[in-house]
């Protein structure tokens, strides 16, 4: 190789225009080094003398001598000393502070060039150098002008030195300079040295691209284990994690061994793609050339094991550990609290301080992060108070955790606070920090301060675009969601599907399914693929606006377009079947959640339970809820509101007993389902003790729903004074569903005065609710007043009310047929009123006598039970005892309350022909199995 060119030979070189078009910052300065080299040695020495610091310079070079000096002046006439005086090479530490003394007085050209001549030879310096240069002002394009310029004037540079140039190239991403250097390389016979091969593949794994990296290492003949270090971590720098472990296996094969640092990146690719065999095999790895001891492979190992979601495994290496850092307890600490693991992480927090080992913000932060990730929103802020506390100051991580558990708590005020906190503390240049604020103000409905700060970010990603356009979409604001979206195109960010899927959502929700398609069809444009997300935000939008077919229709087209439905689509797919009241759609959907996996989602099985209660199927529902292995309290609310609806107060009891036997506490819904099911099932005593613990045992104020649930047990009993005084002494104002309550209990008991209180009420606060008017006509023709009848149907057309829509359907086969006592008939009409007289004769055999109570039409008897024949559940009934040749029970669904004479009808129907009868009527399921009603006539 070339010898470097002597320092005195340097020193007569002139030094003019720099190699690189930039002109040098230290070209202003009067007094460069090529100054030095054309000043008599006798002047410079003149110069140093009239400076106590350089008095006897010649006889007394020292290294703090250098740092004495208080002009550049001084500094060349120090440099020209040495060069004169030093006849062998001069130590590094002389080089060192020569450098530094330069670019103390900002000559970073000088600096460079005694880098270069003085300091070059030993590599190993070479980032020091930079980040020094750096940090003194320095730009390191200037380095490189040196290098250039020094060149030129045929300054010979061994490979060690061109090294060092590739890697400054790579740092500051410098392509064109690094492909010239590589081409002198290959002029100069230089391309097979190892070192130099390491640092064209940093640089071009950093400046070009892998596959260049990765040939620069194949062309190798023979390859050291330098190199092969180097080509696994410029893979997994790149994040190629698959080639970097491909690499390290094949550098197994050529039994050359890797180094502490490749390792730990190694099993950082094995987290990343979380490969835990992979893993356990590098393990073996280390474990087999006695690495255990190293600190940064057992950090990576916790690290590694934890990621890969084997905590057993982390515990075993941590515990292993003979010396652990603050790395140790942070890498384990983490892994506990990302798994939700948080009480164990405590544990190993305060274990971690008996050991006089300081937490630092990363172990808060951990704590915090591990917190939210796992639902404890609240806990997140009691963090951050301990923390604060202890000494330490929330950083941008830090604080990016606690909004988010912010927008999750709503807590709007103290999102405000926090606010103030990222200004005063100037964290707001934080991208995350920023994004983290706006979605915080968008999900706590305050577009106006979302704005602001969207418009306050000095670099928007998709995330504050996206949430911002989703904010104004959940919003209603459609018109503002379109216009950033178009901002959004026109500064050169292509929105994506989380952009769009946003929209989808909004237009979903207010229920304009129209838009929703069409922004479908717009990503479809956009090259785009709708996935999950865009077709359960529609399938949800149906479902909540009660559009339940739709919901059904669209899951078929998202199937067929090959989008597999998640555990989200399932969920609304399910609450869909609720509402059509559809058990083999129930079924179907059930088996589809089986297929895909989702049987364990708690969501999923939650909404199993419930959908399968109101379809007519309380042991289905049971038995989902019997197979979920860690049940929530949703589970629990879910399985007792079904025994309610089927009016079996008992068996909720027992299972709220249960529930608070493994130590589960209710909550309000908890209560308005146990009080549901006292009312269903006539039990008073037991509905008063629930009633009164609510406050008293768990803290719970009762709801406006809570109290209605009363008036409707007390009234529903006959209690209807208790209820009129529990009415009155309430401390909030009733509402319609306490009015309903009363008026309903009135019309079955025949109290004239307390409903007509209960009507006016209800026909202030509802006035076009027609299930009002229809209970009071109905109470007033039961005792044949027949005038309040006609006052109150003049009401109705005075009011504009429309009557509501009366039908009942049933299922047969796949056919739903629908029976409508305003529209048009059922084909079979003829048939089934054939069968059901001959079934009311059997029945009145049987002790049968029609309710004729149950018209209010005044109208004789004869023409009453006419009238009484064409209620449409009783020809739903009918027709399904007609076409069902099996013994499977009959299901039947009714919009409106049934009428007391069509449920006495049931009752006989089931014992004439013995077969079972589930009825549906509004929420509650009437199960009718030989000539009795599993609400024991409490209705």
């Amino acid at each position: 190789m070339e010898t470097i060119t002597p320092w005195h030979h340097l020193n007569a070189l002139s030094l003019r225009n720099p190699l690189i078009i930039k002109q040098s910052r230290s070209s202003s300065i009067n007094l460069s080094l090529r100054n030095v080299a054309m000043t008599s040695p006798e002047t410079l020495l003149s110069v140093s003398l009239e400076s106590s610091s350089l008095n006897n310079l010649s006889n007394s070079f020292s290294f703090g001598n250098l740092n004495e000096l208080n002009s550049l002046n001084l500094v060349k006439a120090m440099h020209a000393q040495i060069i004169k005086l030093s006849n062998k090479g001069n130590s590094d530490t002389e080089m060192q502070s020569l450098i530094t003394a330069y670019l103390d007085f900002s000559d970073f050209q000088s600096a460079g060039v005694v880098f270069f001549v003085g300091l070059a030879q030993s590599y190993l310096y070479w980032n020091c150098f930079l980040q020094d240069f750096k940090s003194f002002g320095g730009n390191p394009d200037e380095i490189l002008e040196v290098f250039g310029e020094l060149h030129r004037k045929g300054v010979s540079f061994d490979s060690r030195i061109l090294a060092v140039i590739l890697k400054i190239c790579a740092n500051i991403m410098n392509i064109w300079l690094g492909l010239e250097v590589h081409a002198c390389l290959i002029k100069r016979g230089f391309d097979l040295d190892v070192y130099l091969k390491c640092a064209l593949m940093n640089f071009y794994g950093r400046c070009w691209n892998i596959d260049s990296a990765n040939r620069v290492f194949h062309e190798m003949p023979d390859c050291e284990a330098l190199l092969w270090n180097e080509a696994i971590l410029v893979n997994l720098r790149k994040e190629r994690w698959e080639e970097g472990l491909k690499l390290f296996g094949e550098m197994q094969i050529s039994f050359l061994k890797a180094n502490s640092f490749t390792i730990a990146k190694v099993l950082q690719a094995c987290s990343k793609l979380e490969a835990l065999d992979e893993g356990k095999q590098v393990h073996g790895y280390v474990i087999r050339f006695g690495l255990e001891s190293d600190l940064l492979i057992c950090n990576s190992l916790i690290s590694m094991y934890c990621k890969n979601g084997n905590l057993e495994l982390a515990r075993a290496v941590f515990d292993s550990m003979k010396n652990r850092n603050l790395s140790s307890w942070n890498s384990i600490i983490s892994g506990y609290a990302a798994h939700g693991y948080l009480n164990d992480a405590w544990k190993l927090f305060y274990e971690m301080e008996t050991t006089n080992v300081t937490p630092d913000i990363i172990t808060w932060n951990c704590l915090l992060s591990g917190h939210f990730l796992h639902g404890s929103y609240q806990e997140v802020l009691n963090i951050l108070l301990k923390m604060q506390v202890s000494g330490f100051k929330p950083n941008s991580s830090s604080i990016t955790s606690v909004l988010q558990a912010i927008s999750e708590l709503g807590s709007l005020n103290f999102g405000k606070e926090i606010h103030g906190y990222v200004m005063r503390n100037r964290l707001d240049y934080d991208i995350y920090v920023g994004t983290s604020l706006l979605d915080m103000y968008v999900k706590n409905d305050n577009l106006c301060y979302a704005q602001g700060v969207f418009g306050s970010l000095k670099s928007k990603n998709h995330f504050a675009w996206n949430s911002l356009i989703s904010g104004y979409s959940f919003k209603g604001q459609f018109e503002d969601g379109v216009k950033l979206l178009n901002q959004m195109e026109s500064e050169g960010i292509e929105p994506d599907l989380v952009t769009y899927n946003g929209l989808v959502s909004g237009y979903a929700i207010w229920g304009r399914i129209k838009e929703a398609l069409a922004v479908i069809r717009r990503i479809k444009v956009a090259g785009l693929i709708p996935n999950v997300v865009s077709w359960t935000a529609l399938i949800s939008g149906c479902s909540q606006l009660g559009k339940y077919k739709d919901a059904l229709e669209f899951s078929i087209q998202m199937q067929q377009e090959g989008i597999k439905p998640n555990s989200a689509t399932i969920s609304c797919l399910v609450r869909a079947c609720a509402g059509l009241s559809s058990l083999q759609k129930s079924k179907e959907i059930h088996c589809l959640a089986t297929r895909n996996g989702f049987m364990e989602d708690v969501f999923v099985t939650t909404s199993l339970i419930d959908t399968y209660s109101k379809c007519g199927s309380l042991k289905n529902a049971y038995e989902v809820f019997q197979r979920i292995q860690n049940k929530t309290l949703a589970s629990w609310n879910s399985m007792i509101v079904g025994f309610a609806i089927y009016s079996l107060g008992k068996e909720a009891i027992s299972l709220f007993d249960e529930m608070r036997e493994l130590g589960i506490q209710p909550d309000a819904i908890t209560f308005t389902a146990i009080l549901s099911s006292c009312k269903h099932s006539g039990l008073i005593d037991e509905g008063w003790k629930y009633f009164d613990s609510m406050n008293k045992d768990y803290d719970i104020i009762p709801t406006l729903e809570h109290y209605s649930c009363m008036v409707d047990l007390l009234g529903r009993a006959g209690y209807l004074d208790e209820a009129w005084d529990f009415i009155r002494t309430m401390p909030m104002v009733p509402d319609a569903t306490v009015w309903g309550a009363l008026l309903g209990s009135c019309r079955i008991h025949e109290n004239v005065k307390l409903a007509e209180i209960a009507a006016k009420n209800l026909f202030e606060l509802e006035p076009h609710n027609s299930a009002n008017y229809v209970l009071m006509m109905n109470l007033y023709s039961r005792l044949n007043r027949w005038e309040d009848v006609e006052h109150i149907r003049d009401m109705i057309v005075d009011v504009g009310v429309k009557n509501r829509h009366v039908w009942s359907w049933i299922q047969i086969n796949q056919t739903v047929h629908v029976f409508s006592a305003a529209g048009k008939p059922h084909p079979d009409e003829g048939e089934i009123y054939f069968e059901l007289y001959q079934l009311i004769s059997e029945m009145k055999n049987l002790g049968y006598v029609p309710d004729t109570k149950c018209v209010y039409q005044n109208v004789d008897e004869i023409e009453k039970e006419k009238v009484l024949l064409a209620h449409t559940e009783k020809l739903a009934i009918t027709y399904g005892l007609i076409k069902t040749k099996t013994s499977a029970p009959i299901r039947v669904i009714k919009n409106t309350r049934i009428c007391s004479d069509c449920h006495t009808a049931a009752k006989y129907m089931s014992l004439a022909q013995n077969h079972e009868i589930f009825l549906k009527d509004g929420i509650r399921f009437h199960h009718f199995r030989k000539g009795k009603c599993s609400c024991n006539d409490f209705w």
